[in-house]
């Protein structure tokens, strides 16, 4: 199983929601996301060693070769991956880049309105598109102030 698979089971074990991994480029950083989307205020400092102290012990038997571990909530502007998250956020205000532009644009903020068919929902001012799933490269959240 490679790391991503490894640090997914052990989140999700533990009861959290497995967010995202980000990797240094030479993989000697791992910065894991958590959430525990059921409780108001997110994941707590306790909450982040607790999973940092299982993942230490998991890569040390499993031998993965990495320099820091860093364990966070995924922050106010939360990364979206999955179909999931943006039925989840709909209502919500998002920033979406796709790969391929759209009538010259790649870059794209809106309200979110969940998924149908293959396809995230954003409302523009009157406007709503159907953005490929496939298409998006990356959306995070607005930060709500």
């Amino acid at each position: 199983m490679d790391t991503f698979g490894l640090v997914e089971q052990v989140v999700r074990g533990l009861g959290y929601e497995f967010v995202d991994l980000e990797t240094s480029p030479r993989g000697r950083l791992l910065r894991v996301f958590i959430d525990l989307p059921e409780r108001d205020h997110g994941v707590t400092v306790e909450d982040c060693a607790r999973v940092s102290n299982h993942l230490t012990r998991l890569f040390e038997v499993e031998n993965v070769d990495y320099d820091r571990l860093e364990v966070s909530s995924p922050g106010l502007d939360r990364v979206l991956k999955r179909p999931a998250d943006f039925v989840r956020f709909a209502g919500r205000e998002a920033t979406v880049r796709v790969r391929v532009p759209i009538d010259g644009q790649r870059n794209f903020v809106g309200l979110l309105e969940g998924v149908q068919e293959g396809k995230l929902m954003l409302r523009i001012a009157d406007v709503t598109l159907a953005l490929e799933l496939l298409q998006i490269e990356k959306a995070r959240l607005v930060p709500e102030l």
